[in-house]
């Protein structure tokens, strides 16, 4: 098939096989372990308030400590500080395992779950990694951030799946276990193919990403589309309990993964059309027209099947989107700090997942299901909103000076 021509090329790189088959491993527990420590903790303690609060205490630390590790790859290579890191976060795994499994008091549940805030941002050192083999092909590099995106959804589309079977029908640790040992693996075999490793550079720049001209509207833009996706899982899980299909719920967002992980191999075989600053507006308005479609589907019908057609079209606009982000990341941010600046970006949907379950938790109890649906279209009209600010000629935040002179750093192998 002509289309899948391009993703063929990628892996005929040395090399890049390799370390993809190391990356899928290593990313499959991003999906994984959140689900697997809410069952483990809840089924033993019986609280599900205190496996909710211990998840968010791990995601807010996750947001302080993983710029840091980012910033550490890009100063000191990925396989030196990538497995002492993922070494540490297995630690703190097994630690939560034994503290649940020994009846430990609470507090020991957050210091345990705290401390897999070090696992480093394999998406990350991934595209990395390609920015530097694909170093002048723009084309090809569109191709594997769409790849990447893909693996994304992929890997969060099956690792939830794949955690409630194995807690469900082993024992309740049995996640945790499984995606700890998996973590390691891969992060074992992707740090070694040290071959398709960007280089350390002897010189990083002082300026930090986050100051970078164009960055902070960017991550803005993160936070809101990662409020989307907070919101929409929660109001979705409610919708379906409403209706006593609670079961159902997974089946239905894994739908609109499956759309969103299509729709990326598709965008990624195709040429992208301009610069990445011109189509990020454009991809997010398709998103948040197509947001509006789940709301209609859920107040005049309240049938779920039909919201589960409504959710697959809507997620086929993410990976678009977030393949544009990742690209306008990669371009924006100082050389020598790529990791870190897409770290950065990965916090912010972290972020926006929280504050979107949150808020969408809150309009589920104080409103209904139904009314919920209104908070993914808001936060996708917050984001159009800023993926407006950075492009040329919006005031400020295109590139100017010597950066206008200067090659996209995508695509110039600034990783």
């Amino acid at each position: 098939m002509p289309r899948l021509v391009s993703y063929r090329r990628l892996f005929e790189l040395p090399g890049a096989r390799a370390f993809t088959a190391g990356n899928l491993i290593a990313r499959l527990p991003m999906g994984m372990f959140s689900v697997s420590a809410v069952v483990m903790i809840a089924e033993t303690r019986g609280s599900y308030a205190l496996a909710g609060a211990v998840t968010a205490a791990g995601l807010a630390a996750t947001a302080v400590v993983a710029p840091w590790t980012a910033r550490l790859v890009d100063r000191h290579g990925q396989a030196r500080v990538a497995v002492p890191a993922t070494v540490i976060a297995v630690l703190g795994s097994l630690a939560l395992l034994l503290c649940v499994r020994a009846d430990a008091p609470d507090w020991t549940l957050f210091a345990s779950y705290a401390a897999t805030a070090t696992t480093p941002n394999i998406g990350g050192m991934s595209r990395a990694r390609w920015a530097h083999l694909l170093a002048g092909d723009a084309e090809a590099l569109h191709t594997a951030n769409s790849f990447e995106q893909a693996a994304d959804e992929l890997c969060f589309m099956l690792g939830p799946v794949l955690a409630a079977f194995l807690c469900g029908t082993l024992f309740p640790e049995a996640g945790t276990l499984v995606g700890a040992v998996l973590l390691l693996t891969g992060m074992l075999l992707f740090t070694g193919r040290r071959a398709t490793e960007p280089p350390v550079r002897a010189y990083i720049p002082a300026k930090p990403p986050l100051r970078a001209q164009g960055m902070p509207p960017l991550l803005g833009a993160c936070l809101a589309m990662g409020a989307v996706f907070g919101s929409t899982e929660v109001v979705t899980l409610a919708f379906a309990d409403a209706r006593g299909q609670q079961s159902a719920a997974g089946v239905v967002l894994a739908l609109q993964a499956a759309g969103s992980c299509a729709a990326g191999l598709l965008y990624g075989a195709a040429k992208p059309a301009g610069p990445a600053a011109a189509r990020l507006p454009w991809c997010v308005a398709v998103m948040a027209a197509l947001l509006t479609l789940p709301p209609l589907a859920a107040a005049l019908t309240g049938s779920l099947p039909l919201l589960a057609g409504t959710l697959l079209v809507a997620g086929m606009a993410t990976a678009p989107t977030m393949i544009t982000v990742m690209t306008l990341v990669q371009e924006r941010t100082p050389e020598g700090r790529l990791n870190e600046g897409m770290t950065l970006a990965v916090t912010g949907l972290l972020g926006g997942i929280a504050c979107g379950s949150a808020l969408g938790g809150w309009t589920v109890e104080h409103a209904s299901a139904t009314a919920g649906y209104a908070i993914p279209v808001a936060a996708a009209v917050v984001a159009l909103a800023l993926s407006r600010f950075g492009r040329p000629g919006t005031g400020g935040t295109g590139r100017s000076g010597d950066d206008a002179a200067a090659p996209p750093r995508a695509c110039a192998g600034h990783a």
